[in-house]
């Protein structure tokens, strides 16, 4: 069974790397956790993006867009691309060989990927209206899809309703083909 896949690609600029990265995961965090979430707001490039306001994911999101961007300005090759992977799992019993229960384990029912691209703009107006565009057709493909008759049904009945998402996920990087975090 292959799970729903929603790809993002965007082209990014040293200056505005690290917030635009940032707005894209708190926005798809912020309508895929299904728990209690206390909901922000903040601009990034005169575009308004939705956020969750928790300190937890607040340093999540950070932590990962840090590593992302080390990984990225650090490499050894010249390709400045890489990706953001967001995976979204269930726990369902883990059963043996003889149907016996063996434990519980994650299986994925969702996964965003954000494709990366680290690229010096020709001229910093031009680049800024350019992503600030990407941006919000971006916060349009995350709103169409999880609105979507499509991204409604990969959404497995919640069975837990403690906490600020009733499911796991995984946020994950990875650059040159290796996964960093």
């Amino acid at each position: 069974m292959s799970i729903p896949t929603i790809t993002i690609d965007v082209t990014l600029d040293r200056r505005n790397a690290k917030e635009v990265l940032h707005a894209i995961l708190h926005a798809i965090l912020f309508h895929r956790l299904f728990g209690t979430v206390k909901p922000q707001t903040f601009e990034v490039l005169d575009v308004t993006v939705p956020g969750v306001a928790d300190p937890e994911m607040e340093q999540l999101i950070n932590d990962k867009v840090d590593i992302f961007w080390k990984a990225i300005e650090n490499g050894t090759s010249t390709n400045k691309r890489g990706q953001i992977l967001v995976t979204f799992s269930e726990k369902r019993p883990k059963k043996s060989w003889f149907q016996v229960y063996v434990g519980e384990e994650d299986v994925p029912w969702e996964q965003w990927i954000i494709n990366g691209e680290m690229r010096q703009p020709k001229s910093d107006k031009d680049f800024d209206t350019t992503l600030a565009s990407t941006l919000s057709k971006t916060l349009h493909t995350i709103l169409t899809y999880t609105s979507s008759e499509r991204g409604r049904i990969a959404v497995p009945l919640i069975t837990n309703a403690t906490g600020i998402s009733p499911f796991p996920f995984k946020i994950s990087s990875k650059v040159d083909g290796v996964e960093i975090g």
